[in-house]
């Protein structure tokens, strides 16, 4: 009896999960030694309750948001509007690539390699300084406009190679039934080359959510900007920046379960379709 239990312990604990629960709890623990023993060196008065009043406050039984939620749903209006229009200009790029007229392929290459070899913040700069007062536009919409251009250049290559990648047996198919390119694109090649997209696409999403914080250089109150005004009125520099990190982090963690949830879901239909 006991040389069963022994055994079974020992199965436990040679287990890969069980393994990795140990791995994850060692590593949390060395941040938490580390983050622990530099505050200590650094003799900083850590203030966590003062947070909460710049999250969210209750004033006779109704909800107030407090000036990091004001800015988190600026964040979120950026970071969304401008994934739709990532989307629109990558696809477009994608499909100029792809062309075979000169013209459209060599704008694409352009716009592709002229956006991701420089920096999003001389973009962001340029773009609300110069082309901003020229075409009268809100800084909301130059920050919006900027991001999607940018994160457009790369979505562009990664939709390229996820049509690239359908079999070509699949034109010629399409093109057989009557089908010009454009239908053929909308209807036959894209509708299969979506599900191979999706993760790709949702790194560039969380991508995107991530350097919509650059925006607060242009004066928009975003997540990250609100969240220098509060350090700057009240000293709580690790305690609110810490904060806005972990905002960050939950969004992102949250588009990721969404699209992971999609992509089972894509997974059932696709083997339903096979049976």
């Amino acid at each position: 009896m006991i040389s069963k239990v022994l055994h079974r312990f020992y199965r436990v604990v040679l287990s890969s999960s069980f393994q990795d629960i140990v791995k994850f709890l060692l590593i949390l623990g060395a941040i938490v030694w580390l983050i622990s023993a530099g505050s200590e060196k650094l003799y900083y008065n850590w203030q966590w309750y003062r947070v909460k009043q710049f999250i969210f406050t209750f004033d006779q039984g109704t909800f107030i948001p407090g000036p990091l939620l004001q800015g988190l749903w600026v964040t979120l209006k950026i970071t969304f509007i401008s994934l739709f229009l990532a989307l629109f200009f990558g696809l477009t790029a994608a499909i100029f690539r792809l062309s075979n007229s000169m013209v459209a392929g060599l704008t694409a290459r352009v716009y592709v390699e002229s956006i991701r070899n420089t920096p999003l913040l001389i973009q962001l700069l340029f773009n609300y300084f110069v082309l901003s007062p020229i075409l009268g536009i809100s800084p909301f919409m130059t920050a919006v406009l900027t991001l999607s251009l940018f994160e457009g250049a790369y979505a562009s290559e990664i939709i390229r190679a996820g049509i690239q990648s359908i079999d070509k047996g699949q034109w010629e198919s399409a093109q057989s039934t009557g089908l010009n390119k454009t239908q053929t694109y909308f209807y036959v090649i894209i509708p299969q080359a979506y599900r191979f997209l999706i993760p790709p696409l949702t790194n560039q999403s969380v991508a995107l959510l991530k350097d919509s914080a650059l925006v607060s250089t242009i004066a928009i109150y975003d997540l990250t900007m609100q969240g220098q005004v509060i350090v700057s009125n009240t000293f709580l520099t690790f305690e609110i920046w810490f904060t806005v990190a972990a905002i960050y982090l939950v969004i992102a963690l949250i588009i990721t379960f969404i699209v992971f949830v999609l992509e089972k879901h894509l997974q059932g239909d696709r083997s339903v379709i096979k049976n």
